[in-house]
């Protein structure tokens, strides 16, 4: 998992890996800028739109003229648009890629700007040095930004947008952002998403060595970092290897949710699947999933699970007792979610009673009711850190970022997912998946990072696929690609 380091601390890395590598820093800015050209080449934009490069006087613009020369090198109609007075102004590396532009690429002035509308435009304005207000100037190109109809493309970060605050106004609003090395936290925030637009990270070299000397609790996970999360299991594994799990929930109106949270449960990998629900809607589960076993009536023999989960549908009616007793004879990590978690908002002195490490997976609103109220997302990380910790458990704050907040106060946040799988009975899906990889013997943090990381995954295969039209079943039925594609067995 690559580290997220803050704004001040960028200059500092790239010394460090300079001396590292032996390289220049003209060279990483090379590297940066042949990055992002392979980036580009592997969207498919259509070769007859004209490009424009908005580039500043730092090492952004720098980074902007390195990019408008490598593309023009590969046919494309490029012109370099100035947001800086003068040369004199350009930092050492910005200016060595500046007299290396070919005099081919047309150069204007600010304010002797084309008007231009459509094509694409590359915003290497304003990068991760930015400190301070804004200036009226810079304000000013901003909203030249904006105005552009076509497609917007930021490098590092949208213009505008500091690395690790939250801003409401004068910010590019980029279709497309492209961040090296690691994604700044604020590109992660859901304040920014109509800044942002899509992120992509592209890999400049930099090794996991030289982030160990910066302090930063924050890590973010990509696909390479899941392999080596999974237990491997063998030709003479059981099925009570793959685990034995308990699922509580369901009530009238609302199995669905059970259903949901034991078929992913099953497609993750789950050996034995048990169903706990009321009596009468028995029949619904048993039908709907006819893998999964089912118990009604009082709760018994709690120790022969592996793991169990709570919550999916469950309804807070008459449950207290129940929650009551699986917090006093499961002495294992449990998964809690949905009315589970508004029992514990209901009844805080249960959560003392939690187990250590285990997984809560509330949504945004579960969040507030549980832990607190928040004016902002930056606020509600340091709640979810500071309730990890103090109560050395999980949780798991669902969104297009899930953010996992581990008892020592790192913070996990999830590289996964798409806006379509903002839809009914995608917790319960999730649900099921952490709890399978519990009880498949997963340590609780690599439970929770595989479970959210597959989910993701799983709906992103989904959505495209399914667009606007995508289910939380869907995502179940994606589950397997999920696994091929990382190739694990």
């Amino acid at each position: 998992m690559v580290k997220i380091l803050f704004g001040n601390q960028v200059k500092l890395l790239d010394e460090l890996h300079l001396m590292h590598s032996r390289q220049s820093s003209h060279e990483l800015m090379e590297v940066a800028a042949k990055g992002f050209v392979k980036w580009f080449d592997e969207q498919d934009f259509d070769k007859k739109m004209p490009v424009f490069v908005i580039a500043g006087a730092g090492n952004n613009g720098g980074d902007g003229f390195a990019i408008a020369r490598l593309l023009k090198e590969t046919s494309w109609n490029i012109k370099v648009l100035q947001s800086f007075e003068s040369e004199e102004r350009l930092s050492p590396d910005a200016k060595l890629n500046w007299d290396l532009l070919s005099p081919d690429i047309p150069r204007f002035e600010w304010g002797k700007w084309p008007e231009v509308s459509t094509g694409i435009l590359i915003d290497a304005f304003l990068g991760v040095g930015l400190k301070g207000a804004l200036r009226q100037i810079a304000k000013e190109v901003i909203f030249k930004i904006n105005q552009f109809e076509g497609i917007k493309i930021s490098v590092d970060l949208p213009s505008g947008l500091y690395s690790e605050t939250i801003c409401k106004e004068n910010v590019v609003k980029a279709d497309f952002t492209v961040s090296f090395a690691f994604p700044k936290l604020s590109l992660l925030l859901p304040e920014h998403a109509n800044f942002v637009g899509e992120l992509s990270v592209v890999d400049i070299g930099i090794t996991d060595e030289e982030y160990q000397s910066f302090d930063s609790n924050f890590f973010f996970v990509q696909n390479c970092d899941i392999p080596k999360l999974h237990r491997k299991f063998h030709r003479f594994s059981h099925k009570g290897d793959f685990g034995r799990i308990l699922l509580v929930g369901g009530s009238p109106g609302k199995m669905g949710a059970l259903t949901l949270a034991s078929k992913s449960a099953l497609r993750t990998g789950s050996g034995l699947v048990t169903c706990h629900l009321e009596d009468s809607e028995r029949s619904i589960l048993q039908t709907s999933v006819p893998e999964a076993m089912v118990t009604w009536g009082e709760l018994v023999n709690l120790e022969n699970y592996d793991s169990i989960g709570v919550g999916p549908g469950w309804g807070k009616v008459d449950r207290k007792h129940l929650l009551e007793q699986i917090l006093n004879e499961f002495k294992k990590p449990l998964v809690i979610d949905a009315d589970g978690l508004n029992l514990l908002a209901q009844n805080p002195k249960l959560i003392s009673k939690l187990p250590v490490n285990s997984i809560l997976t509330p949504h945004l609103g579960e969040f507030s009711r549980l832990v607190g109220a928040a004016e902002d997302h930056l606020r509600r990380l340091v709640l979810a850190r500071d309730f990890a910790k103090s109560h050395q458990i999980i949780i798991v704050l669902k969104g297009a970022n899930t953010v996992i907040s581990l008892p020592d106060g790192r913070q996990i946040i999830n590289s996964t997912g798409t806006n379509y799988m903002a839809t009914g009975g995608t917790g319960d899906v999730l649900t099921g998946m952490i709890t399978a990889y519990l009880g498949m013997g997963y340590l609780p943090e690599n439970a929770a990072i595989c479970g959210v990381f597959h989910h993701g995954l799983a709906g992103e295969y989904a959505g495209k696929k399914k667009r606007r039209s995508l289910i939380a079943s869907d995502i179940i039925e994606e589950i397997p690609e999920t696994y091929i594609q990382l190739g694990i067995d």
